[in-house]
């Protein structure tokens, strides 16, 4: 019997952004963050990003950082 214990975490900062009307370059001008970083933050890379970026990713959009992620 093989057991997978590898999850996807997925960003779900594209819905929060969606949700809350906010554009890739609002959030990077909020965050002082280049737009490719935030497109790069939007995707399956999230977890290449550095702690310092997610937090100001989370605190722009108003959310707690595990709020960006979805497993």
């Amino acid at each position: 019997m093989v057991i997978n214990y590898h999850m996807a975490i997925m960003s779900k900062i594209k819905q929060i952004m969606e949700f809350r009307r906010v554009t890739v370059r609002g959030l990077a001008d909020m965050t002082k963050l280049s737009t490719r970083t935030v497109m790069f933050a939007r995707g399956p890379q999230i977890t290449q990003c550095r702690l310092e970026t997610l937090v100001l990713i989370a605190a722009a959009l108003g959310v707690r950082v595990k709020d960006l992620f979805d497993e």
